[in-house]
């Protein structure tokens, strides 16, 4: 649970909000998401149909809505083009020398989650895994406790069982306290099984390419170039579900140049950050690095909360380098999301 060091966050107008994403699993769990998958949303699809279709279960949109923070604020509504977290649990190979601890530290983010990962895989905690054996590795749901929550309710609603309430009181190390409003809690996910469908998507997900034929490309960034205004002013003016719906529409749209890649991320980890749902802004300033590989963070010019978000999310990826932040001074950083600064070279 997010507490002190495992920090508490609490959002701009009293609203505390889970990341997702995707999973994922960040600042209190540096391990990444065992093998959660990208989709990207079509054309008249629901979150009931796509958890039918990968999962054989519509009950299971409740886990689609949590990773990736869709009860964000009002609640943010998917729109074709929306990239979407799909939480699957991860495989291992034990390697020599390994065990259950030094797993949970490695796949879980703290070796006292071993326990978790031993009866994820049907063992005894004090009986190693062996050589070569292949474990099941649970995915880390992030969710934000809400009114009237508890340990209780929280395993029965994901976990089927209010028993379970003690494991996730050892797995987020509660030490028996209850749970607040805006407490994030990690809930380890095993019973996540795929339909051949779902595999069929989770294979192909790496290899995910948009393909858009001739033309098309051309008038994806002339109506971008419109939308990009609209968008801006959407985060400026504080309507940021909308900036996250037109932002994601948007990179839905077709192919956009890098410039209006970057733009459009920018918007959405400024909305993300306005609405505390930390995980996707992790993602989006990820992509926005990608996108900018120029990019330098200022602590003067940029809420705490966007340079905390990019700093994190190196942790995501390798693909881009990390962005360069610039040491803060002793003067308080405004709270409100801001344009950061480019470096002198290679900068728009």
């Amino acid at each position: 649970m997010l507490r002190q060091g495992l920090g508490r966050r609490h959002g701009p107008w009293g609203i505390t909000l889970a990341c997702v994403a995707t999973t994922l699993a960040l600042t209190l769990a540096p391990a990444r998401p065992a093998d959660a998958f990208p989709h990207v949303v079509r054309s008249g699809e629901t979150l009931a149909q796509i958890a039918e279709r990968v999962y054989g279960r519509v009950e299971m949109e409740q886990i689609l809505v949590a990773a990736n923070s869709l009860d964000a604020g009002r609640g943010l509504s998917i729109v074709p083009g929306m990239r979407l977290e799909i939480p699957s649990v991860g495989h291992h190979r034990v390697t020599a020398g390994e065990t259950w601890t030094s797993l949970a530290d490695t796949l879980l983010g703290h070796p006292e989650r071993s326990d978790v990962l031993a009866f994820a895989n049907e063992a005894k905690p004090w009986i190693q895994p062996t050589e070569g054996q292949e474990i099941r590795v649970p995915y880390n749901l992030r969710y934000v406790a809400g009114p009237g929550d508890s340990t209780l309710t929280v395993a029965y609603r994901f976990l089927g069982q209010r028993d379970k309430a003690w494991m996730l009181d050892r797995y987020n190390r509660l030490g028996g306290e209850s749970l607040q409003r805006g407490d994030v809690v990690l809930v380890p996910l095993t019973e996540l099984e795929l339909t051949a469908e779902g595999k069929a998507l989770a294979a192909s997900a790496g290899a995910l390419v948009r393909s858009e034929g001739a033309g098309q490309a051309r008038e994806a960034q002339r109506r971008a170039e419109v939308e990009l205004p609209q968008l801006a002013a959407d985060v400026r003016n504080g309507r940021y579900v909308d900036a996250v719906t037109r932002g994601n529409r948007l990179l839905g749209s077709g192919d956009l140049s890098r410039t209006q890649l970057a733009q459009i991320q920018q918007r959405l980890v400024e909305a993300y950050v306005a609405l505390d749902a930390q995980g996707l802004a992790e993602t989006a300033c990820l992509a926005w690095r990608e996108a900018d590989p120029s990019l330098v963070l200022d602590p003067i010019e940029l809420s705490p909360k966007i340079v905390r978000a990019c700093t994190n999310a190196s942790t995501l990826g390798a693909a881009a380098p990390p962005a360069a932040v610039i040491p803060s001074v002793p003067a308080s950083a405004s709270a409100a999301p801001s344009s950061p600064r480019r470096s002198p070279v290679g900068g728009r």
